[in-house]
């Protein structure tokens, strides 16, 4: 799949004070516990919030790193106090990302014949791995084919009517977790609140009647299965971003991995890979 540019996130800056208390609640943490993570008394901390006093860019940026706040937001939230934004937004496909562009290509061929998918921050699949089409042919499903320049995305295949819930067991309860996870990056992301609120939403039993299929086995974590000629296939769902990105669009990727979470899964991919 040919690189496609990460879409960008941008909103109209908000006043900084209640652009700060939005993005401490976000992350459930208390003002006091904030003070004690950054040295800032939290009389101070509430002023800021209220509007009774601006921060320097020197503490902003240490409030916006103790709240693990993705750059692009940092970046808001220095233009909101009136500071120039700190992080560039380079395009996927300049040069500069070379080297960022192989690693994470090598990392998503080296996890076959586990499907893993490299995302943008709209959840646009900008490169995959052999194995995740082999999946596609294991189960039967041809992706819808994308509108114009656009590509595929995963919240489309997972949530949207012409996507994987026919293929998927228990597709409410993959619902739910993926509209909880996308839902949780979507107060501070306008483009991708407005696709998950174009997606329909789904119902476990629209009859009221028990679900004619069982629901995934007890596990400690939730597995995405899918129906397919070999049978049922189970995954283990995980998520790898890099550890320290000084540019926001590489800040805004992450790599999907679709672990193989037992034997009868991991035969049949090897052999759709063969």
């Amino acid at each position: 799949m040919s690189p496609v540019s990460p879409a960008a996130s941008d909103t109209t800056p908000a006043r900084i004070g209640s652009l700060l208390r939005a993005l401490r609640v976000r992350r459930r943490q208390s003002q006091l516990a904030l003070a004690m993570d950054t040295g800032v008394s939290q009389r101070h901390l509430s002023c800021l919030e209220t509007g009774k006093a601006q921060p320097s860019q020197p503490m902003l940026l240490a409030l916006l790193d103790a709240l693990g706040v993705p750059l692009a937001e940092r970046n808001q939230a220095l233009m909101a106090a009136g500071f120039a934004p700190r992080y560039p937004r380079s395009d996927w496909s300049a040069q500069g990302l070379a080297p960022v562009r192989e690693a994470l290509h090598r990392l998503l061929v080296a996890h076959e014949p586990a499907p893993a998918m490299l995302l943008d921050a709209q959840w646009n699949l900008l490169e995959i791995n052999a194995a995740v089409p082999a999946l596609m042919r294991l189960i039967g499903f041809s992706p819808p084919a994308a509108e114009g320049s656009e590509p595929l995305n995963l919240l489309d295949l997972l949530l949207g009517p012409q996507g994987l819930k026919p293929w998927l067991v228990d597709a409410p309860r993959i619902a739910q977790a993926v509209r909880r996870r996308a839902g949780a990056e979507a107060p501070f992301n306008p483009a991708l609140a407005h696709r998950l609120q174009a997606l329909p939403e789904e119902t476990r039993h629209r009859s009221g009647q028990p679900s004619a299929e069982p629901s995934p086995p007890d596990s400690p974590v939730l597995l995405l299965q899918l129906r397919s000629q070999a049978g049922v296939l189970s995954f283990i769902s995980a998520t790898t971003t890099l550890g320290s990105p000084l540019d926001v669009t590489l800040d805004s990727l992450r790599i999907d991995h679709l672990l193989p979470a037992d034997s009868t899964t991991r035969t049949a991919l090897e052999r759709a890979l063969t």
